[in-house]
């Protein structure tokens, strides 16, 4: 991108290679995460592990939500691309019941763990971690959910450089200061660093913004405690109020290997769908509509 390009001007707004700092204590929000916790909390997804992993210094982990049973053309893309990063791919998927989870993804998936419907993506990536600790303790392990397009390159690759034992792609002070969780990288996780982790990927929550308080948002603050963590993208949300939704495309370009399905769905307002659609094409992905 130059100078002049409109997307080298969209992403000026942002810090690169942002190492994270902790927002001043709010009590206000930390009373409202303590009572969602305590009265909103729902009971664990039922899960049964189809595959169990071995030991491997790497893993790459998909957690795909099927309620329909059906693996979308955007899943086997995916899917595939997740196949040829480094290490080995396991993916939990969401269905009905483990019969429901697609022939596409037990061939792809080197281990594979099936997950009742209930739940958002922090149930799911509980039960990835919580495998690999156990099951390849000091593996490093890639992590992303199915809300984004992509990877349109290899998230190894532009992970490869950053020395944080957490990394996300991108970063916000929205609500506080904290990582976005739609995908991300933990170096060298063992038992003792999940368990550390337990506050974020204990509790289930079955509403959008319980998940975004009490685990998106508190993500990083509870890791900083045991580990570094930082972002390969951060940008005060008085700038730019949502990176992946206000600035996916600009993002895209500048090399974060996803755009969020939402911009071709509920979030189409946000972005230029054309530009959503070519970035697509250009990638050779599937174009598919999220359902409103």
């Amino acid at each position: 991108m130059t100078a002049t390009d409109p997307h080298s001007r969209a992403i000026a707004d942002f810090d690169r290679n942002w190492t994270y700092r902790p927002s001043p204590f709010d009590a206000q929000l930390a009373g409202s995460r303590l009572l969602r916790r305590m009265l909103l909390r729902g009971r664990a997804p039922r899960a049964q592990t189809i595959v169990a992993a071995d030991a491997a210094a790497r893993w790459t982990c998909y957690f795909a939500y099927l309620p329909d049973g059906v693996a979308a053309p955007l899943h086997l893309y995916t899917l595939d691309r997740l196949a040829a990063e480094p290490g080995r791919l396991l993916v939990v998927c969401a269905t009905d019941s483990p019969d429901a989870i697609p022939a596409a993804i037990r061939e792809r998936a080197d281990a594979l763990i099936w997950k009742s419907l209930g739940g958002f993506d922090f149930s799911g990536y509980r039960l990835m971690l919580r495998h690999l600790a156990e099951r390849s303790p000091g593996a490093d392990v890639f992590v992303m959910n199915d809300s984004v397009f992509g990877p349109f390159a290899s998230p190894a690759a532009v992970l490869a450089d950053r020395a944080w034992d957490l990394t996300a792609f991108t970063a916000s002070t929205r609500i506080e200061n904290h990582i976005q969780s739609y995908a991300f990288q933990l170096r060298a996780l063992t038992p003792e660093r999940f368990a550390a982790l337990a506050s974020v990927f204990g509790p289930t929550f079955n509403r959008y913004t319980d998940v975004v308080l009490c685990q998106e948002t508190r993500f990083a603050r509870v890791a900083a405690k045991t580990m570094s963590v930082g972002a390969c993208w951060f940008a005060d949300s008085a700038r730019v109020f949502n990176p992946t939704l206000d600035r996916g495309v600009a993002l895209a370009h500048a090399g974060l290997p996803f755009v969020k399905r939402s911009l071709l769905g509920r979030h189409g307002h946000r972005e230029d769908s054309e530009a959503v659609r070519a970035l697509l094409e250009d990638a050779g992905h599937p174009i598919e509509v999220q359902p409103a």
